[in-house]
């Protein structure tokens, strides 16, 4: 099977994606890169490192420190795909990443988003 092509593009190119569609609801970059600093375990400077690498979604999510354990509490649609039945597991991280941000433009509160309880 293909690799799919969001696996092989820059994260750089679609980080400025979730910071307008958050920006647009009345919400801010920090928000976005705390939600992507849970997901993923990076700290803001290893989040920033990389950004300025240019780092695909493959080596993102690759070198990220650790997925959220909470992270399978991430449940609902992503562009008409159910995202915890999402086969492979580079996928299922970039639909986990969407279904973040498509809460925070929706206007959830951070704990439920973060999955906090």
């Amino acid at each position: 099977m293909a690799e799919h092509r969001i696996f092989t593009s820059p994260f750089a190119k679609v980080y400025p994606m979730y910071v307008q569609k958050a920006e647009r609801k009345n919400r801010t970059r920090d928000e976005v890169d705390q939600i992507i600093r849970w997901l993923t375990g990076y700290d803001q400077a290893g989040l920033e490192k990389q950004i300025s690498r240019q780092s695909d979604f493959e080596t993102f999510f690759a070198q990220a420190p650790a997925i959220h354990p909470n992270a399978s509490l991430i449940k609902g649609l992503v562009c008409g795909i159910r995202v915890e039945e999402v086969q492979d597991p580079l996928m299922r991280k970039i639909r986990y990443l969407d279904k973040l941000i498509d809460e925070l433009a929706k206007g959830k509160a951070m704990e439920k988003i973060l999955r906090s309880r």
